[in-house]
């Protein structure tokens, strides 16, 4: 049966002074009534297992007297400290009340702040991958890493070390078990065992999850290499502001991806066994499995814990076609044959070789970032979609911008695949890789079109990790989809496992995401906590160029909700430093209320919008209306400077004519 917060803090209250020794004391010729000494109650706290060593048994003990109030040093000279110090109790009244504050006792008093509660309505209903096309009962694709040069096999060492040895603790009772290492898992176990919890960590595969191995970090780094290059082949705009570069851009494609592989590497040590060891943490390599409601077993020992986190993350899908679950079988385990490029993002940055053609398949965030590297790279990129749009979550018109510039690079679409027909080896090499025919139907033509590429990215969407961990002898319901079900404060169908991060039924599929529903598990699993997945404020951001970023409320969002608003739109074809730049693409837009300046929602399509959708956040999460930002002085000249220039328009629409005529009254009262 669960406690409460104030049930919990009465225990230990109880314990404290059922277990300390109280007795009449005198220190030079004064007598102390009824007092215990510091040293026999840390003596005390350690033999009752409240604290594990003499340090933590004062910081405790500190707590209390600070905190809870129970008792104080007999002449309040002193803090409670590991000496022959006299201490007695003293009456508070209610335990679980905040002496300091006078309020009642939170967690939050020795915690970081949680997010504000701005109102679970402003989470957007974004759109689920579209995965109609894809088996449930599809196999996980596992990661492979190659080629196994010095930084690989650094990174390997750092995330899955050969030579791990589990932990040997006697004692296999845990405050809290995490199943899965990646961004959830991460910032649960660090966070949970920074408060004191005894926590144990399971990954089967790499630590650091999707973002170190194969997501946000190796992507930015391949991002910026094909930037850096779209940069200088831009001759049309480098010739604009009188700069000249003779000859042709080379581009070294093994170089480019060995440096992903040691920028990898380089951050790898952030989140490797070692770290979080000394940590605190027990780092277990292995599968888990639960065997009952309140333990699991890995690599044959059996964990017992007080509460558990699954953040086991997702797994991209592979379509439904002919051919293609065979070649990304021959891409992972090729035996001496060259390696078909066939790849998912989990292998798509194994890549040494640079493909001349490529289709990318789904038009999505991960699609869309990689098409256009690609191509700016040098190699043709043909994008596939069923939708007959790209970036669905989007507003269209911003979406078309980002398409825009990619048709611009040479990337070419075709969004009206009706069946995916076929692929299948050629026979040929093309520079060391195999060709391989690539055939669709699309919408509205009767002919099959066959397309001859030498690398295919599957894009298409994500699996939630929920098989293999016998989630149902923990009482875990799940579905193969959605992922493991869970409630607003991230609780399973088992009230003593939480689940965090891509594995579980939410909509935001970020790390960042993960990140703090993670705090919020720790909150909610350790501290009696209420903390909901509906009043986290997540902004998002598609790292393509131009990039959008988002935080809140669509206007279709607003529409289905029913919610009546006003949009305010600064475009930087109007601002200073975009024109200088020589970069005016895009705009910033902002929903609020229809009568009030209360910010819904907002996005920015533009340079570096990933970084100013901050601003935005913040007013939302700290409750600034629009009209307040108007306030804020931006330093001139920069592309931020339209966000202010929003609130201004916003502040127009509160000049009605009885205002202006009451400001010309007041001016004329003042002439000579």
């Amino acid at each position: 049966m669960e406690i409460t917060a104030v049930e919990a803090l009465d225990q230990i209250a109880a314990r404290f002074k059922a277990g300390v020794t109280v007795k009449d004391r005198t220190y030079r010729l004064t007598k102390y009534p009824s007092c215990f000494v510091g040293k026999e109650a840390v003596d005390f706290m350690i033999n009752d297992g409240l604290s594990t060593t003499r340090d933590e048994a004062v910081q405790l003990g500190q707590c209390i007297m600070t905190e809870l109030g129970i008792f104080e040093h007999v002449t309040r000279d002193h803090t409670f400290a590991d000496s022959y110090l006299f201490y007695h109790f003293v009456d508070r009244g209610v335990v679980a009340q905040n002496q300091n504050t006078k309020k009642k006792f939170s967690w939050a008093d020795y915690l970081a702040p949680s997010n504000l509660v701005v109102g679970n309505d402003l989470q957007p209903d974004l759109p689920s991958p579209d995965l109609e096309s894809v088996p449930t009962t599809d196999a996980h694709v596992a990661t492979s890493v190659w080629p196994f040069d010095e930084h690989n096999l650094e990174l390997l060492n750092n995330v899955h070390p050969t030579n791990w040895v589990d932990p040997q603790a006697k004692n296999n009772k845990y405050d809290l078990v995490v199943i899965g290492a990646g961004a959830a898992g991460l910032v649960t176990s660090a966070g949970a065992a920074g408060v004191g919890a005894r926590v144990a960590l399971i990954e089967e595969n790499l630590l650091g999850g999707d973002c170190l191995n194969v997501g946000c970090v190796p992507s930015k780094t391949l991002i910026h290499a094909a930037s850096l290059a779209h940069s200088l082949k831009n001759t049309e705009h480098l010739a604009d502001s009188g700069i000249c570069i003779n000859g042709t851009v080379q581009i070294d494609f093994p170089k480019i991806m060995e440096r992903v592989r040691r920028i990898r590497r380089e951050i790898s040590p952030n989140d490797s066994a070692e770290r979080f060891t000394k940590l605190g943490v027990d780092v277990f390599l292995g599968r888990g499995k639960f065997v009952d409601s309140k333990s699991v077993v890995v690599n044959g020992k059996v964990l017992q814990f007080n509460k558990a986190v699954i953040a086991t993350g997702g797994y991209p899908s592979l379509i439904s076609m002919p051919g293609i679950k065979e070649l990304h079988h021959l891409n992972t385990n090729p035996g001496d044959e060259p390696r078909p490029y066939v790849v998912t993002n989990e292998t798509f940055f194994n890549m040494t070789r640079q493909p001349k053609k490529m289709v990318v398949i789904g038009p999505g965030v991960i699609g869309m970032e990689m098409a256009q590297s690609m191509q700016r790279l040098g190699t043709q990129v043909t994008v596939l979609g069923r939708s007959g749009r790209v970036l669905p979550k989007e507003d269209e018109d911003h979406a078309s911008i980002v398409q825009s510039q990619l048709e611009k690079d040479g990337v070419e679409f075709r969004l009206s695949v009706a069946e995916y027909v076929s692929v299948n080896l050629t026979g040929n090499l093309v520079d060391g890789l195999p060709e391989m025919s690539f055939k669709i139907k699309e919408k509205g033509v009767d002919s099959v079109t066959e397309l001859i590429v030498d690398a295919i990215l599957v894009a298409t969407g994500r699996r939630p990790n929920v098989s293999g961990m016998d989630l149902d002898k923990a009482g875990v319901k799940f579905d193969v989809r959605q992922g493991i079900l869970v409630n607003d404060k991230l609780q399973t169908t088992n009230p003593k496992i939480y689940s965090a991060g891509d594995c579980c039924s939410t909509a935001f599929k970020y790390t960042h995401a993960a990140d703090f529903m993670a705090r919020a598990v720790i909150r909610n699993a350790l501290f009696f906590g209420k903390e909901k997945m509906s009043n986290l404020l997540i902004p998002y951001a598609t790292y393509t160029e131009p990039e959008i970023a988002s935080v809140g409320l669509y206007g279709k969002d607003c529409e289905a909700k029913g919610i009546k608003y006003v949009t305010f739109e600064k475009h930087f074809s109007d601002n200073d430093r975009a024109i200088c730049d020589g970069d005016k693409v895009g705009m910033i837009r902002i929903r609020v209320e229809e009568k009030s300046d209360k910010i819904l929602g907002a996005t920015i399509c533009g340079k570096n919008a990933g970084n100013m959708i901050s601003e935005i956040t913040l007013a939302m999460q700290s409750n600034v209306g629009l009209g307040s930002i108007a306030t804020v002085i931006h330093p001139y000249p920069t592309y931020a400077e339209e966000i202010r220039k929003a609130g201004d328009l916003y502040n127009k629409t509160k000049l009605t004519p009885n205002a202006k005529t009451l400001l010309r009254g007041i001016i004329k009262v003042q002439r000579f």
